[in-house]
């Protein structure tokens, strides 16, 4: 699998390439410049992993970069990583579609955790329980999405037939979604949910 970092600054590139590595050491990461040559590097490279993506490209307006990437890659991670002011753009990238908001001006620990979280495998899941973080005020569409299917009952099994991806790809989410809430299974989810109103979602 490959993560393809759409920036078009190279020394941003070369940096958050570096982090990668950390990260997962020899993991495939691809630059891509600009939006409009994304697609062809993904058939030149490989299926994606993850997309870093910097809003400020020079073929991309405001959220436009993300709701291209998750009109094509819906269920693959996104890691909006940008100098623009969370502030301001954190909750409206998350609404969009992104997994993971990342300040560019941000401790490269605080990138690597980040990185970390977007990049876990079957085996670190099995072996990494949730571990409980900072109480969230915002969810991603996709957090949102698996609350709601969590209160329909819905299995792992059959909430990757609804989504039409994985089964492991549900567990990676359900495992983003615990660490985001601090919780450590999916009935403390549930409660969390209903405890903060969230099933209106």
């Amino acid at each position: 699998m490959t993560v393809y970092v759409i920036e078009d600054h190279p020394l941003m590139r070369d940096a958050l390439t570096m982090l990668i590595h950390r990260v997962r050491p020899g993991l495939k990461v691809v630059p891509v410049p600009k939006m409009n040559v994304l697609e062809t590097s993904v058939e030149k490279n490989g299926p994606p992993e993850l997309f870093c993506l910097d809003l400020q490209l020079p073929d991309t307006l405001g959220l436009s970069g993300i709701h291209t990437i998750k009109a094509k890659y819906p269920d693959v991670s996104l890691a909006v990583v940008t100098s623009s002011d969370a502030g301001e753009f954190e909750e409206r990238c998350l609404e969009a579609g992104a997994d993971s908001f990342i300040e560019k001006s941000s401790n490269p620990n605080h990138i690597i955790q980040a990185l970390k979280d977007l990049l876990i495998s079957e085996e670190e899941l099995a072996q990494e329980g949730a571990v409980p973080a900072h109480v969230p005020t915002k969810l991603s569409k996709r957090q949102k999405q698996l609350i709601l299917m969590l209160d329909q009952g819905l299995s792992n099994r059959d909430i990757a037939e609804k989504l039409s991806i994985s089964e492991h790809t549900v567990k990676v989410h359900f495992w983003r979604l615990f660490r985001r809430l601090g919780v450590n299974s999916r009935t403390q989810a549930l409660h969390f949910a209903r405890t903060n109103g969230w099933l209106g979602i």
